[in-house]
């Protein structure tokens, strides 16, 4: 499983470092500083969803280098869970819900309210969708595993087509039908 180091929200500034690689949902922008992955971050992602200096390009850099190892396993199918260090940069309320994702296991999902009830409370359910909204660490940490109460897809930083394209590499093809791509 994936490993977070516990930063205050107010950490001082970071040098990035970011390098581009390719996926079947995209080109992905990895972002790293000397503590670990900072961002996986999509082809036509939002600027202000994650506020993160890029910095310079760095394909070579070794915690870059590593992710993109692993996420080119998990979308060959031969990884189940990374290993990577991550350094979440966020309020400590998205950290909590940031970390709940991490305990999510391959192949399964969660409700917001779950994840709620998870990190004590829940009565923070559009909260947590807001936090799930802003996590950095896309796919890594799994908030496309974060599904309506229902039961249907719900939205997604990366558009629904992809969360859908994850959960069924993920072997979740019993949620996915027309409906569920309506989101609620």
């Amino acid at each position: 499983m994936a490993t977070s180091p516990s930063q205050p929200f107010e950490a001082p500034v970071a040098t990035y470092v970011h390098a581009v690689m390719p996926s079947p949902v995209g080109a992905l922008t990895l972002v790293a500083c000397e503590r670990g992955l900072s961002a996986v971050l999509w082809e036509n992602d939002d600027p202000l969803r994650v506020r993160l200096g890029s910095g310079n390009e760095s394909p070579g850099h070794p915690v870059l280098a590593d992710a993109k190892r692993q996420l080119t396993e998990y979308f060959a199918g031969r990884r189940r869970a990374f290993s990577l260090e991550l350094d979440f940069r966020g309020t400590p309320f998205q950290q909590q819900v940031w970390q709940a994702l991490l305990t999510i296991p391959y192949g399964e999902t969660r409700s917001y309210g779950q994840i709620a009830r998870q990190i004590g409370s829940p009565a923070a359910v559009r909260a947590v969708g807001a936090a799930n909204g802003k996590n950095p660490i896309s796919i890594i940490a799994p908030c496309h595993r974060v599904i309506g109460a229902s039961g249907k897809l719900t939205g997604f930083a990366g558009g629904l087509q992809t969360k859908e394209f994850l959960l069924r590499l993920e072997g979740r093809r019993d949620l996915l039908d027309l409906d569920s791509l309506a989101g609620d």
